[in-house]
């Protein structure tokens, strides 16, 4: 669906359209605003609301309107004309109103028709895509013409597309001022993430189009991983409420690492997953499990202090299986309330080899690793300090070396996602243990 509406007025009618605009100001403030020259002047003067202006009337400003109809770009036009002593230079509605006819666009021409047309408009879906058009090995266009395609018939749809000078959140967050009854991302789960942390505690539903090389989110959700199988997740209309996480203050939806996982993200350049996608995962992993060293480490879960020496430590929010090193679970529950820690603390690289395998075994079998050299945690908060600092990634993005504190935010993000008892259920699938020793094996709550 487009999501513009055209603003036009007679020169005796134009107070009764900047009326209008002021009544309906929330409604209108969904949609991209288009008007001729001194009408939309009149409108942005009296609402502030945003307007793209054309020519004025005289100057063919009402033609320009009629091309983005065609163009297929407005959703409504409200022309409010002067029956009885419109002048010779204003625009005719005949020439707009053929075309609206032909492309079954309304047109309102008077304050009765313009009430239906906006009340009309204000039980539309209006759906803001944030789309990287640098996500994944597929070809940009076809997948955002695939997507609107999919979406369009029954979502009115406004994309803005991420680029190197302006953070997808900040995006998000204009879409969001800007009334939005839906926020959608679509690309790798950096977006998703970034796009995730600015609609967290609005309770507007948040859709996910995977179109990056993990799509680890969309797979700890059960989300399709292509276009069609997301949108129509999304059109189906059902939500789960899920946790997210602060990492430092600032908002995560999957997983920090810290040592061996932070490396590999590291070594996996933008150039290597364009060529390999996920192999660039393994690639990296690879390259990192011969490189990683120990370090010492202390985590302090209020007030509790644990020391170990390790390679590698993942607190995880959300995790699918393919995110070994979080399994200490078997599983990462994203409803609970609580950040899953997993701790690998091998002494060779033959126990190293052996502790992954587990940890992938775990994942498939939905069971907690029993290895004593993997410690595993679950607790709503704690801070990590690593001696010597070690890198820190955070949903896939290096973040540097300093310490971190963590804490999971519950119930704090709607998303469309298949129903939850189509996924681990944090009803079924926790498993009590007697905690030992903590250089070992641990199990809190916290």
């Amino acid at each position: 669906m487009p999501t513009c509406i055209a603003l036009i007025a007679h020169d005796r009618k134009k107070d009764d359209i900047v009326a209008f605009a002021q009544r309906h100001r929330h409604i209108l403030s969904r949609y991209q605003l288009i008007a001729t020259g001194t009408t939309g002047q009149r409108i942005q003067q009296g609402t502030d609301l945003p307007i793209e202006r054309m020519q004025s009337g005289p100057l063919g400003g009402d033609a320009q309107i009629a091309t983005r109809v065609v163009d297929g770009d407005v959703a409504a036009i409200i022309f409010l004309i002067d029956p009885l002593y419109a002048q010779p230079h204003e625009p005719d509605i005949q020439a707009l109103l053929r075309i609206c006819n032909v492309h079954n666009v309304p047109l309102a021409t008077n304050l009765a028709t313009a009430e239906a047309v906006v009340q009309q408009l204000s039980q539309a879906r209006v759906g803001h895509l944030i789309f990287n058009p640098v996500a994944g090995q597929g070809n940009p266009d076809q997948d955002l013409a695939l997507i609107r395609q999919l979406l369009e018939p029954q979502i009115q749809l406004q994309v803005t597309l991420t680029n190197e000078d302006e953070d997808p959140a900040e995006q998000a967050q204009r879409a969001i001022a800007a009334g939005a009854d839906l926020i959608l991302a679509s690309g790798g789960d950096g977006t998703i993430s970034a796009v995730a942390g600015a609609t967290l505690n609005t309770e507007i539903p948040f859709g996910i189009i995977p179109r990056g090389t993990a799509n680890a989110f969309a797979a700890a959700l059960a989300i399709p991983g292509h276009i069609q199988g997301a949108c129509e997740t999304i059109l189906a209309g059902t939500t789960r409420v899920v946790d997210t996480a602060r990492c430092n203050g600032s908002p995560f939806i999957l997983l920090t690492g810290i040592g061996f996982e932070a490396e590999m993200v590291d070594r996996a350049s933008r150039e290597l997953k364009n060529r390999l996608g996920t192999l660039a995962y393994l690639l990296a992993g690879v390259q990192q499990f011969h490189e990683q060293t120990a370090f010492h480490a202390v985590i302090d879960i209020e007030g509790e202090l644990i020391e170990f020496e390790t390679g590698t430590i993942t607190v995880a929010n959300a995790a699918p299986a393919t995110s070994i090193l979080a399994q200490g679970f078997g599983q990462v529950l994203v409803d609970d309330g609580l950040l899953d820690v997993t701790i690998s603390t091998p002494q060779t690289r033959l126990q190293s080899f052996a502790a992954i395998t587990s940890l992938f075994t775990a994942a498939l079998v939905n069971t907690p690793t029993n290895r004593e050299d993997i410690i595993r945690l679950r607790t709503s908060r704690l801070r990590i300090t690593t001696n010597p600092p070690q890198k820190v990634v955070v949903d896939g993005e290096i973040i540097g070396t300093e310490s971190v504190e963590l804490e999971c935010v519950p119930r704090s993000l709607v998303v469309f996602a298949p129903l939850a008892n189509q996924l681990p259920s944090s009803s079924t699938s926790e498993t009590k243990e007697e905690p030992a020793d903590p250089s070992t094996s641990t199990e809190q709550q916290a």
